[in-house]
Order: C-alpha cells, then structure tokens, then sequence
C-alpha cells in the first residue's frame, strides 16, 4: 500500500462531472464558506463509475459530497473522476472537504483519477481496497451502482453480519433505485437463507441529507464505529 498525499484540489478541465452537476463551483464554496470546524467522520461512499446515468443520480451524489464536507466530514471513495464516484468527491472537494481515494495502481489514469483528492491510497488489488475503505470508515452510504457497487454493499453487509464490522450501512435510494433488492434481501431472511437481523443492518433513505444523518447518529451511537479489523499503521 502506497499513500500519496495531495493538496491539489482543482479536477483537470476536460472532466465531464461538471457538466452534468446541478451545482457550480462558486455556489458549492459559498455554501460550505461556514461549514462545521471540527473533527468529523469519516463516510466511505460507495457507487458506480458509469458516465451514462440519470441527471438525479449525479445530482443526489454531489449533494452527498457537499453534505459531507459541509459537516466537517472526511470522504472515502473508490478514487475514480467519473460516475456517482466523482460526482460525491467533487462535491465534497468544492467545499473544502477532505477527500480520501483509495485505488488499485493500474487503475490510476488521467482519465479515471480524481485529481481533487486531499490523500490517495494505493492498492495492489480491488479486494484490498474494499478492505482498507472499510477499515478507514465510520460508516457507509451505498449510491446506486452496478455489480463491483452490489460486491462492496454484500461484502459490507457480511462483514457486518459476522460481526467483523460494526458500522452503520445507508442506502441511498435515488429513484427507488435500491427498492426492488430490498425485496430480495427481505425474501432471502424470510426463507431461511440469512439470519433476519441482516434487516436490521442496513437502511434505505431517499435523500442524501437523510442518510448522511442516519450514518452519523449510528456512528455516534455508541458502539457502532468499533470494527473489529486490525487497522493499518
């Protein structure tokens, strides 16, 4: 594992994020002028990488971003520019945030790097990766995405369920996106395949504002942010 510590927090201007964000830079910076100072969390987000999504979807993950950073938190995300990904670490970055990538080396490309990153770790492989984002984290907020999104949500989910990991879990469901795995989930518990507290373990909020302060309250709860991995030095 390599750190690169960076204070640059300006993203190339041929990324695509800023055309689709709902924000400009100006309005994101006077928002967050007065954001809390003081030792925050800090919120692992995992999402999808694709560039061809729904306009809502990138706007409900830079609104995350901003959130986060607004509250004095430290982002922790996959390290891409593009996606759901870049659009909450460009939120996040805008504001003054501190953002955390965490990346497989042979994924660190001028097309695919976040630039604005405060830290970047590297990785040799996805699954240590996975794993130092769980370790760093507070806690979780799952945007929509596809199957490595589903891997880190379900490996997450089972780290928690083996209490390995105790740390609250948030699906954001921007347009009913995460409805229907509810329903699997539920059918899953139901049937005998997965113990029924695994219900308990996650949550679904429908806006970013509410799951940021489901993940915080949980965190803050008292016992909840204690994880059973043997953190790095």
């Amino acid at each position: 594992m390599y750190k690169d510590t960076r204070k640059v927090h300006k993203q190339p201007d041929n990324v695509d994020i800023f055309t689709i964000s709902p924000y400009n830079n100006y309005i994101l910076r006077k928002r967050c002028k007065n954001r809390e100072a003081r030792k925050g969390m800090k919120i692992c987000v995992f999402g999808a990488s694709g560039r061809e999504l729904d306009r809502d979807y990138y706007e409900a993950a830079e609104e995350l971003g901003a959130l986060i950073a607004e509250h004095g938190h430290t982002l922790v995300f996959g390290g891409s520019r593009n996606g759901l990904m870049g659009a909450a670490a460009h939120g996040a970055a805008v504001c003054g945030g501190k953002v955390i990538g965490v990346m497989p080396r042979e994924y660190d490309l001028p097309d695919v790097t976040f630039q604005g990153c405060t830290e970047l770790i590297y990785t040799d492989t996805v699954a240590e990766r996975k794993r130092i984002m769980q370790e760093q984290s507070d806690g979780f907020i799952i945007l929509p995405g596809g199957l490595g999104t589903l891997d880190e949500f379900f490996d997450t989910l089972a780290q928690r369920q083996l209490d390995k990991l105790c740390k609250p879990i948030a699906l954001l469901n921007t347009l009913d996106y995460y409805c229907a795995l509810e329903l699997v989930i539920e059918n899953c518990a139901k049937k005998g395949f997965m113990g029924l507290n695994c219900l308990d373990m996650f949550v679904l909020c429908d806006q970013p504002d509410e799951a940021l302060n489901y993940v915080v309250t949980s965190a803050s709860s008292g016992g909840t942010i204690t994880s059973l991995y043997e953190h790095r030095k």
